[in-house]
């Protein structure tokens, strides 16, 4: 085919995806390529799969028909984690042409020539898992006030109800001057707060000759000039460990927010799970973070209606919930996940009740949020501002999380802004 003249990108799923697609237009760009918006009809489009949450095959349906209509003769490259675990199956989308796996997705132009537009179905090239080994080194640009840096790939965790491991495999990590350089080279684009992401960052170390750990990354990334905030995506509780949150407790750089998983606060459900902890060290880990960081905001993941979970199961986890000192929760309805090995449990809970139950706790996530703000009321602190998607107000997040709204300032953009916190900075209704 005609060497394109112009490459769009559209990412579905976590941080770690925004850092890689990050990577690859970067490879695109400098293989002479223009980058362009969706919805400018690119010459070819590369879309960034996710597999974690429901509906995937009925996304990348929708989102393939939204770039044909914008440039029916566009190429459409599939890549992420559900072209790695389903690559068959999104080869016969309609007008899908490459199919990329978790290895061949950074070699990207190497198959552009071979692609046509002429067969009914769509190339795959999507090697076995447990071949790859190798880190490919990410973080993502274009937006100046925050970045998302990658530091670790893959899991060796075997959670029953998980396919991350079949769609990105083994824990890996990249060295730590390689990050330090990376966030160096993120501080003289002018950015101003970098995100660590990976699949399990705690168990960073993994892959590399050298024994280091999270800490010790962190430790050298807290060294970095021109960063004025690292957050931590999300940590297992098992690996948030007391030094840890207590170097965070101390950084000026590294800011008050923890994301940790818990899926449930019911123990016999975190054993089907597979999980490495028990309700009980999940509380230390709040209490912890609290003790030094009583400001802290601390987010939660939870999957409901996972197998087994009776009425009973889930208020205990309700409970359990509602009584920790967290600031919000990120919800999941359990959804059956080929090849996993809660795809065959038995006792599993009616969709409806799913939904009942997802929807109990994402109220009692906006609880949590709108206390957690109001703690906060009458206090003065730094906000990192930027553009706001209505063009006459502008939006931010304090260094623990709490998101702010003022009118725009074009001179406050990407700067850290002493604010106060009231009624109507906060948009306590949005809360």
């Amino acid at each position: 085919m005609a060497t394109p003249k112009s490459v769009a990108f559209y990412t579905l799923g976590c941080k770690l995806n925004y850092s890689e697609t990050s990577a690859i237009a970067r490879q695109f760009e400098g293989a002479g390529y223009s980058i362009a918006k969706f919805e400018e009809g690119a010459n070819i489009n590369v879309i960034n799969t996710c597999s974690v949450t429901d509906f995937a095959d009925r996304k990348c349906r929708k989102i393939v028909r939204q770039a044909l209509k914008y440039n029916p003769d566009a190429f459409i490259i599939m890549i992420g984690c559900y072209a790695q675990l389903k690559p068959e199956e999104i080869s016969e989308i309609s007008g899908v042409d490459l199919v990329l796996g978790a290895k061949e997705k950074f070699n990207a132009l190497a198959y552009i020539d071979e692609i046509s537009k002429s067969t009914s179905k769509g190339m795959v090239q999507a090697g076995d898992i447990k071949e790859v080994n190798s880190f490919n080194a990410s973080f993502s640009f274009g937006d100046r006030t925050r970045s998302f840096l990658k530091v670790q790939d893959g899991c060796d965790y075997k959670c029953s109800f998980c396919t991350i491991p079949l769609a990105r495999g083994k824990s890996r990590s990249a060295p730590i001057q390689e990050i330090v350089a990376n966030a160096k080279m993120i501080a003289e684009m002018g950015t101003k707060e970098i995100v660590l992401t990976g699949v399990n960052i705690g168990d960073y170390g993994h892959g590399l000759d050298e024994e280091v750990t999270f800490l010790d990354l962190i430790k050298q990334l807290d060294l970095v000039k021109g960063i004025e905030r690292f957050r931590i995506s999300s940590i297992e509780p098992n690996l948030c460990s007391d030094q840890v949150i207590e170097f965070v407790a101390q950084s000026k750089r590294f800011v008050p927010h923890f994301h940790m998983p818990l899926q449930s606060g019911n123990d016999k459900q975190l054993k089907g799970m597979r999980r490495r902890y028990k309700r009980d060290l999940y509380q230390d880990r709040v209490a912890k973070i609290k003790s030094l960081m009583p400001h802290c905001c601390i987010g939660v993941d939870v999957i409901v209606g996972f197998p087994g979970e009776t009425k009973n199961d889930f208020m205990e986890s309700y409970q359990f919930i509602n009584e920790l000192d967290i600031s919000y929760l990120h919800v999941f309805t359990y959804s059956e996940r080929k090849n996993t090995l809660a795809a065959n449990m038995e006792d599993t809970v009616n969709m409806q009740e799913r939904r009942e139950r997802n929807a109990m706790l994402r109220i009692l996530s906006e609880k949590k949020r709108r206390a957690f703000y109001e703690k906060h009321l009458g206090e003065e602190r730094e906000v990192l501002f930027e553009m706001h998607k209505n063009k006459s107000l502008m939006t931010g997040f304090t260094d623990n999380y709490i998101k702010v709204e003022l009118d725009r300032n074009d001179q406050w953009i990407n700067t850290l802004q002493k604010v106060g916190l009231d009624q109507e900075t906060l948009n306590m209704e949005s809360a």
